[in-house]
């Protein structure tokens, strides 16, 4: 990522993937893309963050890295204050309820990402123990 504003990446990454249906390029060719709609447990404030997936049944699990910062992300916060949300894949606009997963759940999904995108296990490493990167899965509501 260039030092421009990450609000500016991320408007870049959430048009490119509303103009091809849910598909990016760049670092995210061929990672399954979601675009998190969030209200901001402080501000109140409506944001949308395009973040990398992994389908679990019909759900989303999304991954708390930051990139292997020792703090969480803004998104985790307001995910945490606020729930019920709703997320973009492909071209579907989806109600989804948030749930942090533990224990066995969260260590099966975890280590799936990890080997699937190695990136993953990167940001695990660079934590250095800090913190445990928090899995969070986005459960479609009826």
């Amino acid at each position: 990522m260039s030092d421009s504003n990450p609000n500016d990446w991320n408007a870049q990454v959430i048009a490119e993937f509303r103009a091809n249906g849910g598909k990016v390029g760049g670092p995210f060719e061929s990672m399954p893309m979601i675009l998190v709609h969030h209200v901001g447990a402080k501000t109140g404030t409506e944001r949308v963050t395009p973040l990398v997936y992994q389908a679990v049944g019909d759900d989303f699990a999304i991954f708390a890295s930051k990139g292997g910062a020792p703090a969480v992300p803004h998104w985790f916060l307001n995910l945490e204050a606020n729930p019920d949300i709703t997320v973009e894949v492909g071209t579907e606009t989806i109600p989804v309820h948030a749930r942090v997963v533990e224990g066995e759940q969260r260590d099966a999904i975890w280590e799936k990402q990890k080997q699937t995108y190695s990136n993953f296990a990167e940001y695990e490493e660079a934590t250095k123990g800090i913190r445990e990167i928090p899995v969070v899965l986005l459960e479609r509501k009826a």
